[in-house]
C-alpha cells in the first residue's frame, strides 16, 4: 500500500534548535527518517516544523531538498514576513503555514485571521493548526472563513471532538496523527469524520513523535487497513494528502 507521510519532522542539529517547554529534542535526521520508513512504499510526505525549531527555515530548505520528489514543507513564519520571502520559500517545496496553539514557537493565534488569507491568496498555502479540538470554538468563525485548513492529531481530545468534526462539515481537513497523543478512540474517530467527509483524513507518521505518551508504530497504519474499506484506505494513507499537498 503506498503512503504519503502527512506529518513528520526532521531535526537536524546541524541547524537551529530551541529548547521549548523545557524540552530539547533527540536529532532525528532525513537518513534516520528514511531508515525508519523504509519497509512501506512512501510516495511522499509533509515535513512540519515543530516548536523547537521555531521560524528557523535552513533545516526545512535542506530536508526538501534531500528528501525531493513530492515532499513539501509546512512552516512557520512571522505575520511580517515579504512576500518576496513566501514566493521563494514555495518555490522550495514549502505549502503551508502552521500555528503552534499547543506548543507555542509559531506566530500568534491572532494572527490567524489575516495571515492564513494572505498566504494563500499569495502561494495557494493552506493553513495548520496544532490545537486541542476543545479550544476551537473560540476561534471557529475565523476558521470557518478561511480558504484552506487542517488540524493535527485528530484535535487531540475526546472534549473537543464534536467542534472538529463541525468543521469537517466545513470543508477542513484532519491529520489522521499522534494517536498516542489522543485521549479516546482513533478508529471511531476517524469513522466519524469519513463519514462527514471522505476526503478529509491524511494519516501520517508523526515521527518521531516527539512528547508523544507513545511513539508511532506500524500498527498504526494496520488499524486503518483493518477497519477501513480499499477505497477508504488508499483515500486515507495517500490519496487525499497527496491531492491536498501536491496538486
Amino acid at each position: 500500500m503506498k503512503i504519503f507521510d502527512a506529518h513528520l519532522h526532521i531535526i537536524d542539529p546541524k541547524f537551529p534548535l530551541y529548547e521549548n517547554q523545557g524540552f530539547l529534542p533527540e536529532p532525528f535526521t532525513t537518513e534516520d527518517y528514511l531508515q525508519h520508513v523504509n519497509t512501506v512504499d512512501l510516495v511522499g510526505g509533509a515535513i512540519v516544523s515543530g516548536s523547537f525549531q521555531k521560524f528557523d527555515q535552513t533545516y526545512l530548505l535542506d530536508a526538501l531538498q534531500k528528501l525531493g520528489k513530492n515532499f513539501v514543507g509546512i512552516t512557520q513564519l512571522p505575520y511580517d514576513t515579504s512576500d518576496e520571502e513566501i514566493i521563494e520559500l514555495n518555490k522550495h517545496g514549502v505549502r503551508g503555514l502552521r500555528f503552534n496553539v499547543n506548543r507555542g514557537g509559531s506566530e500568534d493565534i491572532r494572527r490567524l485571521d489575516y495571515f492564513a488569507k494572505r498566504v494563500y491568496e499569495l502561494a495557494n498555502w493552506h493553513t495548520e493548526l496544532y490545537i486541542n479540538s476543545k479550544e476551537l470554538p473560540a476561534i471557529k468563525p475565523i476558521i470557518a472563513q478561511l480558504p484552506a485548513v487542517s488540524i493535527d492529531h485528530l484535535g487531540l481530545s475526546k472534549e473537543g471532538f464534536p467542534h472538529l468534526l463541525a468543521l469537517v462539515e466545513m470543508g477542513v481537513r484532519v491529520k489522521a496523527t499522534g494517536f498516542g497523543r489522543i485521549d479516546f478512540d482513533p478508529v471511531e474517530a476517524m469513522k466519524d469524520i469519513y463519514k462527514v467527509n471522505p476526503d478529509a483524513l491524511m494519516f501520517g507518521t508523526d515521527l518521531p513523535s516527539t512528547r508523544a505518551k507513545r511513539p508511532f508504530r506500524f500498527s498504526d497504519i494496520e488499524l486503518i487497513q483493518e477497519h477501513f474499506d480499499d477505497k477508504a484506505v488508499k483515500k486515507i494513507l495517500y490519496q487525499n494528502a497527496m491531492e491536498w499537498y501536491c496538486k
